[in-house]
């Protein structure tokens, strides 16, 4: 393909014939109903993920449209289509275990079909990562669209949004403190509209993150779904897509290892989802950028936690969006940016930060010398049950319980925590600390398990929060004293895989450890006789089982990382 080549010319087929390839790749394009003209303008492809099973979605035909209508308007041809998109509570085993094949969907489609830039359009958990993972790879100049988030219902005279809402609702439930009427009378008003959960979970963390890389218009990560500004921000989108053919700025220009750094600090800044590092890590890797733990670890103690949303604080994503929404957050940590790093218009950082935003609302966004708290919300911790680290969202846990010694009580996989959480048998006391194994990557393609009920029989005496460890991931939405992604994972050996009910574990915050008060020697004992669970014997789950790395490397695929 020459330099030359652009729009239906770039990437023909090779029949051996190179005019015979474009005579026919043209006849078949008029087909579709398209004048000469219109074939004859460069191509902007539009990576579209509708379905019926993702809810977040349902509104995705109206931002297509109003995107082809911004290409148009530029003088650009705009075609759209389709790639697998994941509805995260449709999905079984977990729609992480999808997340690559959905990235390796939109890299090959982008770089098999004739385009010259891509709009990716997506929302809800995994897709945006995805979306971003397989541009990076493509790296053909690319923009992100998110569909933003959900707006409120109400219940009773209390406002609610999914998914923190329906954590909190199911825990009274479970704990008897509401019966099965009200629970289902609230179960249809914490998901009321189009979008992605209310509240800063995961969905809404990658929307910010794709905003503060640069991968996405200054200002769209929050607009909800259902406001009319939402289809204006696609519209443009459409039309910074046809600039980016002139400026021919590719990802690998935006993603870079200080935007990143930027990424990370706008992550600790909103207190947002523990997948987010997963997911940041996985995109960064693309393009063989890697942020170490300590990195990590400096960058949250020195951002504090300024945007109180649920699940760390009270407020939506609406509530974000009306405050100032990521703009205002990044003018709050302006001393603490890489101010160089430039987004997919050419425009600096610096650039952007120096417009005043007409308002701030400070009850949703603080400054940043009243914090909702002085260091960042998530924590990399390591230690002897977790050598290759662990993540910790302190913003959404309890203080009481960041200083913790207690006794484990095991379950070894999923099957055996919905088996026995809830028998009145449970040898099991407020001061333990409930322990998951076998729910990372290999084992279970790394599920929201990690977010551990609280045994029926404690949470009916009152307990609300207990320390909960696993190799598994949890909701954005989810709250408590969790330590997720310890790697390496039970099911390729890790230390967690020798823990046994009885065993002392003691969790410091303070000193970012995780540690399991066994003698060495007992551990290497223990996994002595270990065996990895039976692998798929065919199709993508073996290629997963095979290829995935583990949490601190993203749980991309191996053969997919940058160099």
């Amino acid at each position: 393909m020459s330099d030359e080549d652009h729009g239906l010319d770039r990437g023909l087929t090779n029949y051996g014939d190179r005019d015979f390839a474009r005579f026919l790749r043209r006849s078949f394009a008029r087909s579709m109903g398209i004048s000469t003209g219109l074939l004859n303008r460069p191509v902007i492809g539009i990576a579209m993920t509708p379905s019926g099973f993702n809810n977040c979605h349902r509104l995705m035909p109206e931002l297509v449209d109003a995107v082809c209508r911004g290409v148009l308007a530029a003088g650009a041809l705009p075609l759209p289509f389709p790639t697998i998109s994941l509805g995260e509570v449709f999905l079984n085993p977990t729609s992480m275990m999808y997340r690559n094949l959905m990235a390796m969907d939109t890299e090959e489609m982008i770089l098999a079909q004739p385009m010259d830039a891509v709009v990716l359009i997506g929302g809800c958990d995994k897709t945006v990562p995805a979306q971003l993972m397989g541009a990076a790879s493509a790296n053909l100049p690319a923009i992100q669209l998110v569909t933003g988030p959900m707006s409120t219902g109400r219940h009773r005279g209390q406002r609610l949004g999914a998914c923190t809402d329906c954590r909190g609702f199911w825990a009274k439930y479970r704990a008897g403190e509401i019966d099965r009427r009200e629970i289902d009378s609230a179960e249809g008003q914490l998901s009321v509209t189009a979008g992605t959960c209310a509240v800063m979970g995961t969905a809404s963390t990658m929307a910010c993150i794709a905003e503060a890389l640069g991968m996405s218009l200054p200002g769209t990560a929050a607009i909800p779904a259902v406001n009319s500004a939402r289809l204006v921000a696609a519209e443009e989108t459409g039309r910074a897509a046809v600039g980016l053919l002139t400026t021919k700025i590719t990802p690998s220009q935006v993603i870079t290892e200080q935007s990143v750094e930027n990424a990370f600090r706008v992550l600790m800044a909103i207190g947002g989802s523990t997948n987010a590092v997963i997911h940041l890590t996985a995109i960064a890797g693309r393009l063989g950028i890697r942020v170490s733990r300590e990195r990590l670890n400096q960058i949250s103690d020195e951002t504090p936690v300024l945007v109180d949303l649920k699940p760390v604080g009270e407020g939506y994503m609406e509530d974000f969006h009306a405050a100032g929404g990521v703009g205002a957050v990044l003018r709050e940590l302006r001393p603490l940016l890489h101010l160089d790093t430039i987004d997919i218009e050419g425009r600096t950082l610096a650039e952007r930060l120096e417009a005043p935003l007409d308002w701030v609302d400070r009850t949703v966004i603080r400054p940043f010398g009243d914090p909702v708290s002085p260091v960042g919300g998530l924590i990399a911790l390591a230690g002897t049950l977790a050598p290759d680290g662990a993540i910790f969202k302190r913003a959404a846990a309890t203080p009481g319980l960041f200083e913790t010694e207690g006794r484990a009580v095991v379950f070894t996989g999923l099957e055996d925590l919905a088996r026995r959480i809830d028998d009145p048998e449970l040898d099991v006391k407020p001061g333990d600390v409930l322990v998951l194994q076998n729910a990372g990557p290999h084992a279970a393609g790394m599920p929201e398990a990690g977010y551990l009920p609280i045994p029926k029989k404690l949470a009916r005496a009152g307990i609300k929060d207990m320390v909960r460890i696993s190799d598994a991931r949890m909701s954005g939405t989810a709250f408590g004293t969790i330590v997720l992604h310890v790697a390496p994972e039970a099911a390729i050996g890790g230390p967690l895989a020798a823990v046994r009910n009885g065993d002392r574990i003691r969790l410091s915050v303070a000193r970012k450890r995780i540690d399991l008060l066994v003698e060495d020697a007992e551990i290497r004992r223990r996994l002595a006789d270990f065996s990895p669970p039976p692998a798929p014997a065919r199709g993508y789950k073996a290629l997963y089982r095979r290829s995935v790395t583990q949490a601190p490397e993203g749980c991309d695929f191996d053969f997919l990382a940058g160099k």
